[in-house]
């Protein structure tokens, strides 16, 4: 028999999570567009000098609202990694501290050559500095640790102070098994929960344009995700997986790709970016969306990895991994 490699042995794949992860890229990209193309912006809400309707549903439905359901799955891909590393090396603490490092390489030339508001760098951070020790702490104390980081996140802002909470939500929730069991749940009571507390912060964030932008976004994301795994019970889900899954698969290549493009694309618009109506975002991230999710279905009808993705699993594993598929036994 042929040698077992981090291949043939690899975690079958949670279509759940590429579904979210890629409707979670699409907002993260509608978010950013405005911020991108301030060349040397840090990653901020873009201050609207008029606010119009459009510009305030973005205010409540986009902005801070998909960057932490990308931060939760951060953790869960995380803890999933560390599972099943932990049967293919005797050291899998070792192999995630290499694999952090490596983002930490990618999210400092991203941010130095492109766009400073680069995030990849503080997940990198982040990662070392709290998910990465927290894999020696009972699943308990990691539960806890994530209430009591995200109930103080507000007081700091909201934003990147969420990610340290997140990361931890991920990997509890990892780490009880609710991840083994998410493509069989229909979270509908869940999703009406955070719908309302949901309801209740956006109409707060409305009226009074105070602190509840951060626990709006974690409760509208709350929405989105439970919303999404509700809708994959139905028989929406092969559209759902058809649509959002190739571009999650791809996540970390088309977040960084997504930057090139915005780039170009907005040199072609005379008007400043801060003048820019929420349509003209909307056609530029469509655009972009619409062409990674081609190249993106495209790639992987043939190749088991995108470009980014097999790049950091070579450096994660220190082995290159099998790129081309073979026939059916070839899925991931």
């Amino acid at each position: 028999m042929p040698p077992e490699t981090p291949d043939s042995r690899r975690r079958a794949r949670i279509t759940a999570l590429d579904v979210i992860r890629g409707f979670a890229l699409c907002g993260i990209l509608l978010a950013n567009v405005q911020p991108i193309s301030h060349v040397g912006d840090a990653l901020v809400p873009v201050q609207h000098a008029a606010k119009t309707p459009g510009a305030m549903w973005m205010g409540l439905l986009v902005e801070q609202r998909f960057f932490p359901i990308f931060s939760l799955l951060f953790g869960i891909g995380f803890s999933l990694l560390l599972e099943s590393a932990a049967g293919r090396t005797a050291s899998p603490r070792l192999l995630l501290l290499r694999r952090l490092l490596v983002l930490l390489a990618m999210g400092l030339v991203h941010m130095f050559a492109l766009w400073r508001g680069d995030i990849l760098t503080i997940y990198a951070v982040v990662g070392l500095v709290v998910l990465l020790p927290s894999t020696w702490l009972p699943r308990w104390a990691v539960a806890g640790l994530a209430v009591a980081f995200l109930a103080a996140a507000p007081a700091f802002g909201g934003g990147t102070a969420l990610v340290p909470g997140l990361f931890l939500a991920g990997s509890a929730l990892t780490r009880y098994g609710v991840i083994d069991r998410i493509e069989r749940s229909a979270p509908v009571a869940l999703t009406a929960l955070f719908a309302a507390g949901a309801a209740v912060a956006l109409w707060l964030q409305a009226r009074a344009q105070d602190g509840s932008l951060a626990v709006g976004g974690l409760l509208m994301a709350g929405v989105y995700v439970c919303g999404l795994l509700v809708l994959l019970r139905t028989p929406l889900r092969p559209v759902l997986q058809a649509v959002f899954a190739p571009l999650g698969r791809m996540a970390l290549t088309n977040y960084l790709s997504a930057t090139i493009l915005v780039l170009v694309i907005s040199r072609a618009v005379a008007s400043p970016p801060e003048t820019w109506p929420v349509t003209t975002v909307l056609l530029i991230a469509g655009a972009i969306l619409a062409a990674q999710w081609l190249v993106s279905t495209l790639w992987l009808r043939r190749f088991r990895y995108g470009p980014m993705e097999w790049l950091w699993r070579w450096a994660t594993w220190l082995r290159r991994p099998a790129m081309q598929r073979i026939g059916d036994g070839a899925r991931s």
